[in-house]
This record gives structure tokens, sequence and C-alpha cells, in this order.
């Protein structure tokens, strides 16, 4: 039987009797097996994602070494180096833009919910004053 499929992050036998026999022998062991258990697959994932995001940050690294002509890096075709470059700094300019772009939505879209935020509260004044009772409206008063 294959190795893998007996230990694995699941609760089969094996690791069960792992879990149990780690609590015997040194406690810490016994409760790592358990977060093993409970969390292996996670891990999994974890992984991926944490290697994705050290190979997004060199890649980006490698391309801002072509930019500035870091030799080792270029194809050694000119032409096509020059083009390349071209076409990253127009990503670039786009990728400015559509940031920009964003930041001017998400300002637009926090000064709409402070305006609500301020029409709700001026309502709630001319409420609290006008009624007398102290009351929240939509709320019984004690």
């Amino acid at each position: 039987m294959n190795q893998s499929a007996l230990i694995r992050p699941d609760w089969t036998p094996a690791t069960i009797a792992m879990m149990v026999l780690g609590f015997v022998v040194f406690w810490p062991l016994g409760l790592a097996v358990l977060a093993y258990i409970l969390f292996g697959e996670r891990l999994k994932s974890f992984k991926k994602d944490a290697n994705d995001t050290v190979d997004g940050i060199f890649s980006s690294f490698k391309r801002k070494g072509q930019r500035y002509g870091r030799p080792g890096f270029g194809t050694g075709n000119v032409a096509f180096d020059d083009w390349r470059d071209a076409e990253l700094s127009r990503l670039d300019e786009e990728r400015r833009k559509l940031d920009e772009m964003r930041q001017q939505f998400d300002d637009y879209v926090r000064e709409l919910r402070r305006a609500k935020d301020q029409d709700d509260f001026d309502r709630f004044m001319r409420e609290r004053n006008s009624g007398g009772s102290g009351s929240v409206p939509g709320f019984p008063a004690h």
C-alpha cells in the first residue's frame, strides 16, 4: 500500500494511531499530528499561494532588470528587446491609469457613503428634536 495514502491529513486509523502514540510519547508531537490531521489540506493551498506570491515578486524584479538594461536578461535580439521594453512601458502606463481610475472611484464611493451617513444623521437629529420623546424612530421607547 502507498505510504502517502496511509499518512494523509484525514481521520484514518494510521493517523489516529500516530496521534495517540504522539500524545503518549511526547504531548507536543501528538498535538502536531492533530494539527496535521485538521489543517493538512489547507497547508497545500497555503504552500501554493506562498509559492505563487514569491514567484510573482521575483518575476517583477526580473522585468525591472530587463527594463533597466541589466545584462543577462535580454534575448540578444535588440529589435525584440526594444519592442518588449516599449510594450512593458505601455502596459505600465495602462496599469497606472487603471490604478488612478480605481482610486478616483474609491474616493467617489467613500464620498457617497459619507453623504448618506450625513443624511441619516441629519434625519435622526430632526426626528429626535421634533418628536420630543427622545426615542429613536422605529424602536420602542423605554
